[in-house]
Order: C-alpha cells, then sequence, then structure tokens
C-alpha cells in the first residue's frame, strides 16, 4: 500500500493533501501519565522487559488509542534498543534513567557487534506486526530510532549529560575513531528501520534529542551526514514510506537539516517560533509540533489559547499537530483528552 492510496489522515498529509481536521498525534503519548501504563508496568522486573515483551509493549502502545484516539500509535520501545542490541550494557535505574557500560575510545568498538542486533530485537519486529493487527483501520503506525548522534552520546557518556564533554572529546580529538562508532550507528539503525517497515511500519521517525548540543560545524558532521545516508538507505528500498526527523535544538539549521538530511518533514520543539517556521520550512516539508509540554500539564485556557495560536500560523496545510517534545510524567490525562478535542474541532 502506497501512502496515496491511504485513508488515514496522517498519511494523506504526509502525502501533501491538506486534511480537516488536522491529524494529530503526542510524543511520548503511551507512558507514565497513564495510570492503565503503570498497572502495566507493575507486571515486569524494568523497563527494558516492557520494551522486549510483544505482548505488554503492544497493549501500552494502544492505550492512548483507546482513551484518545489520535491519528497515529507510535511503537512502544526505546532509542537505546540498538547499543543493548549490540551488546552495551544498559540498564534503567529509577530516580536516575539509563545506565550504560561507557565506550570512550576506538579500542572499545570491538564489544559491539553489530550482527546480534536482529536477534535481540526480534521481539521489537513483533510488537509492530501484533499492532499492524489490532490498530483502528484509519490509525497510522509511526516506527522510529534514535539518531547516531545523540545514542552516540548515551554510549559514551554512559547516561545522560548536561555538557557531552566525554563525546565531544573523543569526536572532536579523534575524529577517525568517533566516526568508526558513527558507523556502526548507521548500519545498525538502517537496518533496525528497514525491519520495522517489513513488520509493518506506516511512517518512521528519527529522534536527535540532543542535536541542539552541536555547533554548526559538528552538527553537519553528526547529525545532518549520518541522518542523510540513513534516509538514503531506507528510502531505496521503500520509497514510499515518510521518514520525518526530529533535531531537537537546531534553529535555524532547520533549513539545511531539510534539504540536506531528505528527510519528508520535522518536528518542532517549542523554541521555534511559529511564524518562522511557517514561512521557511513549511513550504519545502510537513511540520509536526510544537506545543510546550508544561501546557499540556497546565491545561485550561492558557493550553487553548497556545493550541490555537500554533494552529493559526502552522494549521493551514502541511502540518501534523504534536508536542515539542513528549509528554511530561505529571501530566493529567484529561488534558491530554482537553487537547484532542481543541485540534479535533479546529478548522481555521
Amino acid at each position: 500500500m502506497t501512502v496515496l492510496q491511504t485513508e488515514k489522515p496522517l498519511l494523506r498529509v504526509l502525502a501533501g493533501e491538506s486534511v480537516r481536521p488536522l491529524p494529530f498525534w503526542l510524543m511520548r503519548q503511551a507512558g507514565r501519565y497513564l495510570p492503565e501504563y503503570r498497572a502495566v508496568r507493575k507486571q515486569t522486573k524494568d523497563f527494558l522487559s516492557l520494551c522486549l515483551t510483544p505482548d505488554l509493549a503492544t497493549e501500552v502502545t494502544l492505550q492512548p488509542i483507546r482513551r484518545y484516539h489520535p491519528d497515529a500509535a507510535i511503537l512502544f520501545a526505546d532509542i537505546l534498543l540498538i547499543p543493548f542490541g549490540m551488546g552495551q550494557k544498559l540498564a534503567f535505574v529509577e530516580g536516575e534513567g539509563p545506565v550504560l557500560e561507557p565506550i570512550r575510545r576506538s579500542e572499545d568498538l570491538g564489544k559491539l557487534d553489530v550482527s546480534r542486533v536482529d536477534e535481540v530485537l526480534a521481539p521489537v519486529m513483533q510488537t509492530v506486526r501484533n499492532l499492524r493487527r489490532e490498530l483502528p483501520a484509519d490509525v497510522a503506525l509511526i516506527g522510529f530510532a534514535g539518531a547516531p548522534w545523540t545514542v552516540a552520546t548515551y554510549m559514551v557518556e554512559g547516561g545522560s549529560s548536561r555538557n557531552f564533554e566525554h563525546t565531544k572529546a573523543w569526536a572532536y580529538g579523534d575524529e577517525n575513531g568517533f566516526r568508526q562508532l558513527m558507523e556502526k550507528l548507521v548500519d545498525s539503525t538502517s537496518h533496525y528501520l528497514l525491519a520495522q517497515i517489513e513488520a509493518g511500519a506506516e511512517v518512521i521517525q528519527l529522534f536527535d534529542t540532543w542535536a541542539g548540543a552541536l555547533p554548526e560545524f559538528a552538527f553537519r558532521r553528526f547529525c545532518i551526514e549520518p541522518t542523510r545516508r540513513i534516509v538514503s538507505r531506507v528510502r531505496a528500498r521503500y520509497p514510499h514510506v515518510p521518514i520525518m526527523g526530529f533535531p531537537r535544538g537546531a534553529g535555524m539549521m532547520l533549513a539545511d537539516y531539510i534539504s540536506e538530511t531528505g528527510v519528508d518533514g520535522v518536528s518542532l520543539d517549542p523554541f521555534v517560533p511559529a511564524h518562522w517556521a511557517a514561512e521557511w520550512l513549511q513550504p519545502t516539508c510537513i511540520l509536526q509540533g510544537n506545543l510546550d509540554p508544561m501546557m499540556l500539564v497546565t491545561g485550561g485556557q492558557a493550553m487553548q489559547a497556545e493550541i490555537e495560536r500554533i494552529l493559526g500560523a502552522l494549521g493551514g496545510s502541511r502540518y501534523i499537530f504534536n508536542l515539542g517534545h513528549g509528554i511530561l510524567p505529571q501530566t493529567p490525562p484529561e488534558h491530554v483528552a482537553e487537547l484532542a478535542e481543541i485540534v479535533r474541532s479546529w478548522r481555521g
């Protein structure tokens, strides 16, 4: 099935059509803010087990679809499954987040085995197949992966970071060695996304959460170039599958990211001015975003006014409503229902 043959609103927008009501989905729409998610999470020993148990991962992916009927479901997984699949030690620690055994020099790269990824992440593909069977006929399925730069920061730092000092020290001081790590990530990520499409994913999104940490020369080298190569490989086999990018914090580099990577569209973080994006980005690609997740926590008139402001700037065409980053755990579920109603009722 090609995008042009579908009645799914999100895929129609990604094919360039103008659709009313506007399609929407929300990053991290499955997660800790939902009581039913927390109930499922208690059935697993850790977060990694939840990601790799197809029946449970399918269930939590479907939970927000049942509540809010957004126009897309996004596969429940994690961007760090790729390094885990290659053999890097990974744990998710309550209150701390992901913890990895750091890889900080070329000599450590021998610990990574790209050939293991298919077998280790086979449960993810089963989740994708489950979802294609169980999703409503009008809801698209989004597959995803972390972009190489962002995944590399976790692999090198050993977890989250503010300054990325170890990653930048390696990338700037031993570029050839760091490129070897990026090569492994380009290869494994491309293969992983192709497998998701083969299993049934209809759209792909690449999350480059820490793209904004890079100065211009490094942004081109470590964000744009690896993404361009992944897009090229995916499109060579599946030219009709839309590819979205999310280079968070890219700012004015968004235009170059769009033109040089070849993505079909970009997600906008909350710091991208909507009217600027409408003038400089929307003529060339599909846009998605960019409500501040804290507005969803706040709710009420403030949230409604901000949603309507964003829709007024971007909602004419070639647009999918979303947040500017993931739903926060303290978000009241009823505020998500309120958001869904506002977006559905907006006609412009």
